[in-house]
């Protein structure tokens, strides 16, 4: 199909007109010959799609049927959140409970939630992502025998037990068509799953929906072990990922292995790495087995300024969430300490000192709006309104560019509208310059992937 994007404005120059052919960009000039389909830009600025470089997606497409707790302060709040959303539910079905903070009503039991829904299996997500918490009725549904380290059924909590309640919870996966649909909206044209859990069967279900449509973003996968690239190219593989957790990090030796593994496969590494402690091992794990372009520390979610120079040394990419800063910046505000806080998701520092960074949602564990992430890149403002890091704000061009990059090389390769580059563009309603002074995901006109256009409002 042949399209013509008339009338926009291109790399700073206004008043271009943008031929797509076979999926790439075929001419720019001030005025095309008319033929094929046509949309009128009136002016606003074509710029690449936006990409983000760490999401998981089916958490996302769950999340939908999930009870939410935003907005959830207090121990009766909560119980009311769990009361109305167990209302909606016949007696002895599922409930799903998602963004659970300790703030809200304390280290939680099955106990507790037995209260709040005796007559439901109830399971609760933490909105790190890292605990369950399950009802008696849920610990019973999941039968007896071969529990995994880290679930405890005297207290209902499991600890990174996903991949085994899945084997216990035996549910299809949720469809990702209405998610491809919203993240197109967002202007979103690229994005890498970072689930540590995918493997064959996910991944397979990943390439049926890139296969219909259903999401029409380039994707790219990461996983824990071994995964195949599809035939047909349905996806690409990205790096191998590395979970830490402080209160149970794996041996240096083990991680420097994990890596050795990884380089085996021709793959790079990524780490999930969100305190001091994770990241000092992560230093000392690729110190030892040696760093590569491409591999990534995911999150950096606290950076001491000493760690820097160690980052830019490896060539250590950061993908980092600036909207953890508006979501929760309010209780950072109340739970980490002041001379800490300048630590939090970094981005500034890091590139002035050359290191790579990139940005992207981690949603479901916060907004997969990159609009919401690009304004807390530029203003380091809580939802509250309390500057955290103030030093580490970017400027908005700068904030625009960290979702803009090649998915397979985060921070490192910019992506650009030039004849001959992919045909992966978001259509703005007005010009550049006026968008970044008011981000906003309602800005998004069209959203272009391969030459077809998958959004248009």
């Amino acid at each position: 199909m042949m399209l013509t994007v008339r009338n926009v404005e291109v790399n700073g120059r206004a008043g271009s007109d943008v031929r797509i052919e076979r999926g790439r960009i075929a001419a720019i000039s001030p005025v095309l010959p008319r033929g094929g389909m046509e949309i009128d830009g009136r002016g606003g600025a074509l710029i690449p799609g936006l990409c983000d470089h760490h999401i998981h997606l089916f958490g996302l497409a769950a999340r939908a049927a999930s009870v939410p707790l935003e907005g959830v302060t207090s121990p009766s709040q909560f119980a009311e959140r769990i009361a109305a959303g167990v209302a909606t539910r016949p007696v002895g079905a599922w409930v799903r409970v998602f963004g659970y903070h300790e703030t809200m009503a304390g280290e939680l039991t099955r106990d507790d939630l037995d209260r709040l829904a005796p007559r439901h299996p109830l399971r609760l997500q933490h909105q790190t992502g890292a605990l369950w918490v399950l009802n008696s009725l849920a610990l019973a549904s999941l039968g007896v025998g071969d529990d995994p380290p880290g679930v405890d059924r005297d207290t209902g909590r499991i600890w990174r037990g996903d991949a085994w309640l899945r084997t216990r919870i035996v549910a299809e996966p949720p469809p990702l068509d209405r998610i491809g649909a919203r993240l197109a909206a967002y202007g979103i044209t690229a994005l890498t799953d970072a689930s540590v859990t995918n493997d064959t069967a996910t991944a397979a279900h990943l390439a049926n929906a890139c296969r219909t449509g259903a999401l029409p973003q380039r994707l790219t996968v990461m996983s824990g072990g071994p995964i195949d690239m599809p035939v047909d190219g349905a996806f690409a593989v990205g790096p191998i990922k590395v979970l830490l957790d402080e209160q149970a990090l794996i041996d240096l030796d083990d991680f420097v292995a994990r890596i050795g593994d990884a380089r085996t496969q021709g793959r790079k590494v990524a780490v999930h790495c969100v305190t001091a402690v994770e990241l000092a091992l992560t230093l000392a794990a690729f110190t030892a087995a040696g760093a590569e372009p491409g591999d990534r520390v995911e999150h950096g979610g606290v950076i001491p300024i000493e760690a820097i120079p160690q980052l830019r040394e490896l060539n250590l990419a950061v993908v980092t969430q600036p909207a953890f800063i508006r979501e929760r910046g309010d209780r950072y505000v109340t739970t980490v300490a002041a001379h800490e806080r300048p630590d939090l998701y970094r981005c500034a520092s890091l590139l002035a000192a050359g290191v790579p960074v990139a940005a992207s949602s981690d949603a479901p564990y916060a907004s997969p709006d990159p609009w919401v992430g690009i304004t807390s890149a530029m203003d380091r403002l809580s939802a509250g309104g309390q500057l955290l890091g103030g030093s580490e704000a970017v400027s908005a061009a700068r904030a625009l560019g960290l979702y803009l990059d090649d998915p397979m090389a985060p921070g490192r390769r910019l992506r650009r509208i030039g004849v001959g580059a992919p045909a992966d563009l978001c259509l703005l309603n007005a010009p550049l310059s006026e968008v970044l002074a008011q981000p906003s995901c309602e800005r998004v006109a069209a959203t272009i992937i391969r030459g077809d256009i998958v959004y248009l409002g």
